[in-house]
């Protein structure tokens, strides 16, 4: 084990970003421009900043937990999951919280790019993102306390992200990206669903409501399978449709991975959780590039 006096100011704000999070900030992003490209709307520039800005909003969503989770006391005792730097003293309530609004302030200028390409309705989304963000476990009302935390993942990372990077390439959202991103959301939620089932105990204990709180470890893994379940079915029935090309089938590949992810949150408890919570996280990023690729070669 790494003691706190070997970690260095530059890898605690890596371990504060927390990196193995950002696939679920990449996933959307990349699924929304793989689509644009099929309808011959890509465009180079608007697709990076709405990549750099996802990841923006996630290491500050993941500053914004790290800080709120430690001043709620929902990170007293020990932690199953990875270091949170407030709680482990490698940086100071004070830093985390200006290098939270210093993340946010750089998506803000992000969004003020896809702004004055793509309109005003780019920046309000961003704006409510950044707000829920903060919201998700802090102010009066934390919506990751009250069961709220897995609507707002997939309302931001899911819908909003997926078809807001279509958006500001195509200039418009079809119903085949509202489809889409339904499929990408479950994803993102389902790495929620990980994190939550391995820290119920804990979350339970220290009067945080998660969803998997609510719900029980049985209906948590329940609703793992339906997000999991359900971002296949979505594809499959796209393709049925004809509202994608055959070619988009090819998400079929990672199928193994969400099984082997799916017997994990059955059969692991506590700690072994991380590996499906990073492998979750993987899936998620394997089916947006396998879809990518489907939709590139379809065209």
């Amino acid at each position: 084990m790494t003691s706190n006096a070997q970690i260095s100011p530059f890898r605690a704000w890596v371990l504060a970003s927390r990196p193995k999070t950002l696939p679920a900030a990449a996933a959307p992003v990349i699924a929304g421009s793989a689509l644009a490209w099929l309808d011959g709307g890509f465009d180079l520039f608007p697709a990076l900043a709405a990549l750099i800005g996802a990841l923006l909003l996630q290491i500050g969503s993941n500053l914004a937990n790290d800080l709120y989770d430690f001043e709620r006391g929902a990170d007293a005792g020990e932690r199953l999951g990875p270091v949170r730097v407030t709680q482990a003293g490698l940086l100071t309530p004070g830093q985390v919280r200006r290098g939270m609004w210093a993340v946010f302030g750089l998506a803000v200028l992000v969004g003020v790019y896809l702004t004055l390409h793509a309109g005003w309705v780019v920046m309000a989304i961003g704006v409510a993102a950044i707000i829920s963000a903060i919201a998700y476990t802090g102010g009066p009302f934390p919506l990751g306390y009250y069961g709220l935390g897995d609507l707002f993942v997939f309302v931001f990372f899911g819908l909003a992200a997926t078809a807001g990077t279509y958006y500001v390439q195509a200039g418009a959202v079809t119903a085949t990206v509202w489809w889409l991103s339904n499929a990408i959301g479950l994803l993102i939620v389902a790495i929620l669903v990980v994190n939550n089932v391995r820290d119920l105990e804990g979350d339970r204990a220290a009067g945080k409501h998660t969803l998997a709180v609510l719900l029980g470890e049985r209906g948590a893994r329940l609703e793992y399978v339906f997000c999991v379940a359900g971002a296949y079915l979505i594809l499959i029935a796209l393709v049925l449709s004809r509202m994608i090309p055959l070619s988009a089938l090819l998400v079929l590949l990672s199928a193994p991975l969400a099984v082997r992810m799916t017997r994990a949150i059955y059969h692991d408890r506590g700690r072994a959780l991380n590996k499906a919570l990073a492998g979750t996280g993987q899936l998620a990023l394997i089916f947006a590039l396998l879809l990518s690729v489907g939709l590139i070669f379809a065209r």
